[in-house]
């Protein structure tokens, strides 16, 4: 995933009491929301004239849109957020920022491995894992690829390859609900009933 900081200079911002910042984070708030679950606020710092903000982005409703897909005529339920009698899970991971990650979605990393744009945002798996494969062997240092999402372009993608392992670490992991923000976000997105 990739990190962003936002430096907001605000006057005086070192020195606002608790309820002051919450008015100070109103305006980062509604730019987050009209972003629709592609960028995610981790941590604020605060000093004397400004702030800073960590925001990650490559959201959880990708994630969910690809597991929610194939039921786009139905009516969302709980049923749908269950894959062989479990519930579907959401894992927030962290990579390590030294792994090496070979950007499908850089157009010069596309020309250098001599993909085309179309056979690599694509659904089918006969297409797709051959490619996988073959940049494994190609990059033995990479970690994962990336790549963007066939059904939303500003969504990115990760494979994380097994030798990644030791790189990777769980920030958080919590159950899919009909009422987690992921999955109504993703449900929009799609069009489910709800």
């Amino acid at each position: 995933m990739r990190r962003f900081i936002i430096e907001r200079d605000i006057p005086q911002v070192g020195s606002l009491d608790r309820e002051q910042l919450k008015g100070a984070a109103a305006k980062s708030n509604d730019a987050l929301d009209k972003l629709a679950g592609k960028a995610q606020w981790q941590h604020s710092y605060v000093v004397d004239d400004k702030t800073f903000c960590i925001y990650l982005a490559d959201g959880e409703v990708s994630a969910v849109v690809e597991q929610l897909a194939r039921f786009r005529t139905q009516r969302l339920q709980t049923a749908l957020l269950r894959r062989r009698g479990l519930p579907l899970a959401l894992a927030a991971l962290a990579l390590d920022d030294r792994a090496e990650i070979v950007d499908l979605d850089d157009p010069r990393v596309l020309v250098r491995e001599r993909l085309r744009p179309s056979a690599v945002a694509t659904r089918q798996r006969q297409v797709t894992q051959p490619q996988a494969r073959a940049l494994h062997g190609l990059h033995p240092r990479a970690a994962a690829l990336r790549w963007w999402s066939a059904f939303e372009a500003s969504w990115a993608h990760y494979t994380v390859f097994d030798r990644a392992v030791s790189a990777l670490s769980v920030v958080s992991l919590r159950e899919l609900t009909l009422e987690d923000e992921s999955v109504t976000a993703a449900a929009d997105f799609l069009g489910l009933r709800r």
